[in-house]
C-alpha cells in the first residue's frame, strides 16, 4: 500500500525495543517537525485554501500526538531529551533541486512529506507488531493509521496540484533514491534511522 521500495530491517525493532527512551524523544521531535511543515505549506502557499484548511487540522493533530508522546515520556519516568539531526531527512532533502516554479516547489515539498509519512507509518507497524510492551505496541498501532492517513493526504495533494503523469514519474523517483538511503542507513536509536 505505501510503495516503499525496501522494507525496514526487522532488527530495527530491536535496536528500538532497547533504547525506548531514545525512540521516545525522537518521535516526539518527529511529530513536532510534521506539525512545522505543516505551518510551513500554509505560510509559502497560502492561495491553496484546501491544502490551508487540510494544514491547519494536521497541525491540531500532530501537536497532539507530540503531546501523547511527551506524555508517554514523563510517565515512564524519562526526560524529552535533545532534539538530534536526522540523517534520513537530510539525506531525502537532497533529491529535489532547489528553484523552480511554486507549483513545482509546492508538488516537491508535498512528496517529500508524503515519503516521510511513508515510511514512519511502515515503522509504526513494526513497533505495533513487534514490541514486547504491549501498552506502547498499542499506541503505535493507533499513530500507525494516523500516519497511513497523512501519507495519502500528502500524495492526492501532489497529484492534485501537479501534472499527474510527471508527479507520478517523480513520487517513483524519489521512492527509488529513498530506497538506496535505507540500504545505506544503519539501525539507528531514531524513527527513520
Amino acid at each position: 500500500m505505501l510503495g516503499l521500495k525496501l522494507p525496514s530491517d526487522p532488527r530495527w525493532v530491536n535496536i528500538a525495543e532497547k533504547n525506548i527512551e531514545e525512540i521516545l524523544s525522537d518521535h516526539a521531535f518527529c511529530e513536532q517537525k510534521a506539525a512545522s511543515t505543516a505551518i510551513s505549506l500554509i505560510v509559502s502557499f497560502p492561495e491553496y485554501t484546501e491544502l490551508v484548511q487540510e494544514m491547519i487540522s494536521l497541525v491540531e493533530e500532530e501537536m497532539s500526538h507530540f503531546k501523547m508522546v511527551h506524555d508517554l515520556i514523563l510517565e515512564r519516568g524519562y526526560n524529552l531529551g535533545r532534539d538530534r539531526k536526522d540523517a534520513y531527512i537530510s539525506k531525502l532533502l537532497k533529491f529535489f533541486p532547489k528553484g523552480g516554479s511554486r507549483t513545482m516547489q509546492l508538488v516537491h515539498r508535498l512528496l517529500l512529506a508524503a515519503l516521510i509519512e511513508a515510511r514512519s507509518c511502515e515503522r509504526f507497524r513494526l513497533l505495533s507488531e513487534h514490541l514486547n510492551d504491549k501498552k506502547l505496541a498499542k499506541f503505535y498501532k493507533k499513530l500507525m493509521i494516523s500516519e497511513a492517513n497523512h501519507y495519502t493526504l500528502f500524495l492526492g495533494f501532489a497529484r492534485k496540484y501537479g501534472e499527474i503523469k510527471e508527479v507520478n514519474q517523480k513520487w517513483n523517483d524519489l521512492l527509488e533514491f529513498e530506497k538506496e538511503i535505507i540500504i545505506n542507513l544503519t539501525n539507528s536509536q531514531t524513527i527513520h534511522g
